[in-house]
């Protein structure tokens, strides 16, 4: 007999059936009969996360009375991926989705489908935080994501009929999107640009101008844990939307601009830099999400308190850096620690390195992310007079533990800049290493090649503060959801679905390994899979594929159209593929 352990809800397929129906006529105010695809899908998902609710409210409870720590992952990306499917198996609400959809009259995967992918990631540094959040509220650690939310991702690809790339805006906030709770009440005032003053022998920052930062709350479900943490993403609003005088002038652009301008910050992921603008906006967008955080965190943590004990904020949540795009975090939580609430710079310092952890995602120190000195003087003067004080302490500590005067200038966080005061930049991954407690990688040969390559003149000074952690991916979205036929075969032959929230239960296969009868399964999944993409292909998109062809992915240095190398091509068989290719070229897909 199989051993489930998957959380099952003790709502019926009748019951929730109800709740559809309830939803579809208070929320889409449409009958059944009425409803589309579209309405069953908002009317699901609405239910979905009333039946996570409970569990939400208590996370953020046992987070708020210091129950446990919590962890805050800064992210410019969270790839997520459709939300409904995840979430029902989460809830234990799989079979009764099922069940109840049917009985409205309606297909549960059409249902599915009719979800649009979130636009708030394009590759592994996003898609490694949203598999860590999950694992997350999986193993039953409260946490807040926190990041952007872009308006129209980073784009859509098509392919023209000369099979040449096309990138288009991703609309994917057009329709209605009942997962994310926007909540005006909770908005945080994040500024830019000014000066530095002397006021009193303080240093004060007299910011030139402001946004305001409103959170959209997505739930994040634990797998069968009880927890479910938030994903708090960021929106950028004008305080200014609107220029009532200039409007009656019929100056119509004009009487919008400073709402185009702060709208801008939450656009889409990675705007073009290749101008000064466009760099600019990059730092504008970083500097927003992460100075929402803090003060976010600070208000969660300490509600109600004018003047909160802050020496104890690393007791209450640590903070993960996911690359070097929230780094300037760091700068920013020592000055809201002198500047707003007034602890000297040792006790700021302190505070802050024990708050902070950095994962690094690359190893060519060319790719580690730098900012030219004046362009952070020019938007956030307050954090790079900071920057260059910690630089220099930095410098003076590394003197003292008696490290070579090459190597001290090797590791510099803030360069010089030359007679013309141009030149000068700051190493944000330098000062995420110095500035936090631990470095990881994404895996451990990595974390190890960051020791003995890309941070090595770091790790022979501070090898205690490389650590490797090693996330992975989440079982039930990358093999339950995305091949049921083969978790189906695995949870017989395993005799659990255990394995949902344990891969090391996959080891329970090997011996299947001999046995003929699992073995012939084994193969019928893989055909049956193969024959529903050939239909899904005939359907989306018009290929004719014959069943038991081959599909490879190869890397072609002379791609069709001459396009540069490092392209991504997906090949059909020869044969398929001279056929089409008179009126389709291959179909590419740029990698990242």
């Amino acid at each position: 007999m199989t051993k489930h352990v998957a959380p099952k809800a003790k709502t019926t397929a009748t019951a929730f059936a109800k709740e559809l129906q309830e939803h579809l006529k208070y929320t889409q105010g449409v009958t059944p009969e009425q409803a589309t695809t579209a309405d069953v899908y908002v009317a699901a998902a609405t239910a979905v996360r009333r039946h996570l609710m409970d569990s939400w409210m208590q996370t953020q409870h046992d987070m708020v009375n210091g129950n446990t720590k919590a962890v805050g992952y800064l992210s410019a990306e969270f790839l997520m991926g459709k939300q409904l499917e995840n979430a029902l198996l989460n809830a234990g609400l799989t079979d009764q989705f099922n069940k109840a959809v049917t009985k409205l009259g309606f297909d549960p995967k059409a249902v599915i489908d009719a979800e649009y992918e979130p636009g708030l990631g394009n590759g592994g540094l996003g898609r490694l935080a949203a598999c860590f959040i999950d694992s997350l509220a999986s193993i039953g650690v409260p946490a807040f994501g926190y990041g952007i939310q872009y308006r129209y991702g980073i784009f859509k690809q098509r392919f023209d009929e000369e099979g040449k790339q096309v990138e288009t805006p991703d609309y994917w906030l057009s329709n209605e999107e009942p997962w994310g709770h926007i909540d005006y009440g909770r908005d945080q005032r994040v500024n830019f640009g000014g000066e530095v003053v002397e006021e009193n022998g303080k240093r004060v920052w007299k910011p030139a101008w402001s946004v305001r930062a409103v959170p959209v709350d997505y739930m994040v479900p634990g797998y069968n844990s009880g927890r479910v943490n938030t994903l708090r993403l960021w929106t950028a609003k004008s305080y200014d939307e609107f220029d009532l005088l200039t409007f009656n002038k019929s100056e119509y652009l004009d009487a919008v601009k400073p709402q185009v301008a702060a709208e801008n910050i939450s656009k889409i992921l990675y705007p073009e830099d290749s101008t000064p603008e466009g760099k600019a906006l990059r730092l504008e967008q970083q500097y927003f999400f992460v100075a929402a955080s803090i003060h976010d965190a600070i208000r969660v943590f300490y509600p109600g308190q004018d003047k909160p004990d802050l020496t104890t904020f690393p007791s209450k949540i640590n903070f993960q850096l996911n690359d070097t795009h929230p780094v300037i975090g760091i700068p920013e939580l020592m000055r809201v620690l002198m500047d707003e609430y007034g602890y000297d710079w040792n006790t700021a310092w302190g505070i802050t390195t024990k708050t902070f952890n950095y994962t690094c995602h690359t190893l060519l120190p060319e790719a580690l992310e730098v900012w030219p000195a004046k362009l952070i003087g020019e938007l956030l003067p307050r954090h790079l007079e900071i920057i260059q004080g910690i630089s220099e302490q930095f410098r003076n500590e590394l003197r003292g533990k008696g490290v070579a005067e090459d190597q001290v200038e090797r590791m510099r966080i803030s360069t010089d800049a030359d007679e013309n005061g141009e030149g000068a930049v700051v190493r944000m991954a330098y000062l995420a290493t110095y500035g936090g407690s631990y470095v990881n990688g994404v895996a451990e040969l990595h974390s190890e090649l960051l020791k003995d390559v890309t941070l090595k003149d770091f790790s022979s000074v501070y090898p205690d503060k490389f650590k490797n952690v090693t996330n992975g991916v989440t079982p039930r979205r990358f093999v339950r959801l995305s091949n049921p036929r083969m978790s189906a075969l695995i949870t017989e032959g395993l005799g659990t679905d255990a394995w949902q929230g344990d891969l090391e239960l996959l080891e329970g296969l090997k011996p299947l390994a001999d046995d003929p009868s699992f073995v012939k399964k084994f193969a019928k999944v893989k055909q049956e899979n193969k024959l529903a993409f050939v239909d899904f292909a005939k359907q989306k998109y018009g290929f004719e594929i014959n069943p038991d062809t081959m599909f490879k992915f190869a890397r072609v240095q002379a791609p069709v159209h001459e396009d540069p190398p490092g392209y991504l091509h997906i090949r059909w068989n020869q044969e398929w593929h001279n056929r089409r290719r008179q009126d389709a070229s291959t179909h590419r897909v740029l990698r990242r």
